[in-house]
């Protein structure tokens, strides 16, 4: 399976970081952002990444040329300074003719949280992968589903039908490919569509019964939008690293001594 990363932006609030660095190329715990996107891309083995850039093109390009784990390359939107991120789409709709993973550029995870998602049912030609928790912010991409089935999408959805939130990854099937590619041009040929996110397409598309959701509660997950999420993006991924050190130390352990031949 394909995955598409959608690093057009510059990500102004994370100003000055982002002064003269695009956002993905940002570097937490001796990585960027994208590196660790796609360590756990080809942890779960998708076949390939094409990571759409806009802002600092050349510094994701130089990123991505020193990849050797799984094929990326990089597509180019010349636009990216005008449109949201529903343009970007635009610019990459050729790169869905078939079932495809669709990732935002700032949403930091785990392999586990796409495994999750990877292998749980998908009866529906899109399906989003969600959170919960206890409150959420105006920032949140919040969700309103029922019985596995996304009803509505947005960032200003009312508090009484919120049950949840988008943590930025999604995956469609064929038709589900076809569908969103066909919701895309739609938008697009309005006069507001430069100023649409992406899953304001996503939101119509949910009001037809076209978008499953897909709980990764418990697993771990984080985006980078301003400078208080960087600095805990920066923790979280230190957590990870942690963690596994920790893991790899206890197999050792508990592992047994190697047998050995010696005078047989």
């Amino acid at each position: 399976m394909k995955a598409i990363i959608l690093s057009a932006g510059q990500g102004r609030r994370l100003m000055p970081l982002t002064q003269n660095t695009p956002k993905c190329c940002l570097m937490l715990d001796g990585k960027s952002l994208l590196e660790h996107q796609i360590d756990a891309l080809a942890a779960n083995g998708i076949a390939e990444v094409v990571v759409v850039t806009g802002f600092g093109h050349q510094m994701v390009e130089q990123v991505v040329s020193n990849i050797r784990d799984i094929p990326v390359r990089t597509l180019y939107n010349p636009f990216y300074a005008l449109s949201d991120n529903l343009g970007t789409c635009w610019v990459a709709r050729g790169e869905m003719q078939e079932p495809f993973l669709l990732i935002n550029g700032d949403t930091l995870f785990e392999p586990n949280v796409l495994a999750s998602l990877l292998s749980n049912p998908q009866p529906h030609p899109i399906t989003l992968a969600t959170d919960h928790k206890g409150v959420y912010d105006e920032d949140d991409m919040k969700i309103s589903a029922v019985d596995g089935l996304l009803n509505r999408v947005g960032k200003k959805l009312g508090r009484d039908i919120v049950n949840g939130e988008s943590i930025g990854m999604m995956i469609f099937n064929r038709a589900g490919a076809d569908i969103f590619v066909q919701k895309i041009e739609q938008l697009m040929g309005h006069s507001t569509g430069l100023a649409r996110w992406y899953l304001s397409a996503i939101d119509d598309l949910a009001r037809s019964g076209l978008v499953g959701v897909s709980s990764i509660n418990g697993l771990s997950w984080c985006e980078v939008d301003d400078l208080t999420d960087f600095a805990h993006a920066r923790e979280t991924v230190m957590n990870w690293h942690s963690q596994r050190n920790d893991f790899r130390v206890q197999c050792e352990e508990t592992s047994p001594p190697a047998r050995s031949d010696a005078g047989r």
